[in-house]
């Protein structure tokens, strides 16, 4: 019997075990011995630009991160989907221009260890321990532009909450920048 058909799903771990920036030693190569990691994992961001792409908006409002971390991939889904569904409901799909400005290129690694009874047998402790991809996640510097989203003047409020429920979905504090693009 497996692990997985016994109904035991492995979680994912939280936030505060990969919020650390760490130098992005992920070499993906084509030849197998320069190789650092066998296959990328699954970015879980499914669209970065969304809403009218066409328009120029004469107001932009940034969520800015008030420190270094990084995000992961599934945060900066969770804030995608909970910010484009009160804007959408909010105002139409003509209305705002919505862009996520990193992408996660970071691979994050595990080295998971066995413990109980008769773990000693199975684990390889820290030899080669390099460890597995679980995640990616996007590498973000104090004061860098995460969320993006461009609106009319009138829905000013509008985009203010809706980057604001954005913030909220990721691991440290963030800020609200409001600027009038000239047209």
């Amino acid at each position: 019997m497996t692990y997985f058909s016994r109904g035991l799903m492995a979680k994912l771990r939280k936030a505060c075990a990969y919020r650390k920036i760490e130098r992005p030693y992920t070499r993906k190569s084509k030849y197998t011995k320069k190789s650092y990691i066998r296959s990328k994992p699954h970015n879980f961001v499914v669209k970065f630009d969304q809403g009218n792409l066409s328009k120029n908006f004469p107001v932009k409002i940034e969520l800015l991160s008030k420190s270094d971390l990084q995000i992961r991939s599934n945060a900066l889904e969770s804030a995608r989907k909970s910010c484009n569904r009160f804007l959408e409901k909010n105002l139409t799909v003509k209305g705002y221009h919505f862009r996520i400005k990193k992408y996660p290129h970071h691979v994050l690694r595990e080295n998971p260890l066995a413990s109980g009874a008769g773990a000693d047998r199975m684990s390889t402790g820290m030899k080669m321990s390099f460890g597995k991809s679980i995640g990616v996640s996007a590498q973000v510097k104090k004061g860098d532009t995460i969320i993006e989203i461009g609106i009319e003047k009138k829905d000013l409020e509008i985009g203010k909450i809706a980057a604001k429920k954005a913030g909220y979905k990721f691991a440290c504090e963030t800020q609200i920048k409001v600027t009038e693009v000239a047209l």
